[in-house]
């Protein structure tokens, strides 16, 4: 099984036909969000080759992000559409509302700017979006590739895993999910070994899931 091991920052001329090429033989990765997030994993091509990703950890994988082994070969990750929110709101004043509240709960957010206005995305959750809609917005289930902002203090090491794991728990009204979000982002911050740990763990199992 190969193994892509190196992201190129730049692409020569030789190497853009060689993607070209490749797209065109479906040789290339279709990943969603939760895929890129990890550096190490087991991914099928669209072709149906198993491949191997083992790279340092230094941030989330991006669309159109290209991989390389140490034999030269090139491996292009597309962004998978997946199943997302989009929310928009009648004036900007109101969409920025809702992005605070939204990055007050750490949700990761991707943002758009079309002919149609201002539009934030964000992986479903029934209970953010009713949050939104009480607010005046308004939501929508799309399926579009998600790409969030990373953040203008990016360490490479996100934390977008902790939202979806803070939302297991029941939700009795508004008051009741911020509270119990804060509490885990609070024990996950004071507990630094734990912390870590479970980090360690989180990707143990991840690398057996996609093994199997």
């Amino acid at each position: 099984m190969k193994i892509f091991n190196t992201r190129l920052p730049t692409l020569s001329d030789i190497q853009q036909a060689q993607l070209t090429a490749q797209r065109q033989a479906d040789d290339y990765l279709l990943l969603d969000f939760d895929t890129r997030q990890h550096s190490r994993f087991r991914a099928v091509t669209v072709s149906g080759e198993a491949v191997g990703i083992d790279l340092p950890r230094t941030g989330v994988l991006k669309g159109d992000d290209v991989l390389t082994n140490a034999a030269g070969e090139l491996m292009q990750v597309i962004a998978k559409p997946q199943a997302v929110t989009k929310v928009m709101a009648a004036d900007d004043f109101l969409l920025m509302k809702g992005a605070y509240h939204l990055g007050n709960r750490h949700v990761p957010l991707m943002f758009e700017h079309s002919a149609a206005g201002y539009a934030l995305y964000f992986e479903n959750d029934h209970v953010l979006a009713q949050m939104l809609e009480n607010l005046g917005l308004h939501t929508e289930s799309v399926s579009v590739p998600f790409e969030p902002e990373t953040g203008a203090y990016q360490t490479g090491h996100g934390h977008s895993h902790s939202h979806s794991h803070a939302h297991t728990h029941s939700h009795n009204d508004a008051h009741r999910h911020d509270d119990d979000h804060d509490n885990n982002h609070n024990h996950s911050h004071n507990h630094n070994h734990n912390h870590d740990d479970s980090h360690s763990h989180h990707n143990a199992s991840i690398g057996r899931s996609n093994e199997g």
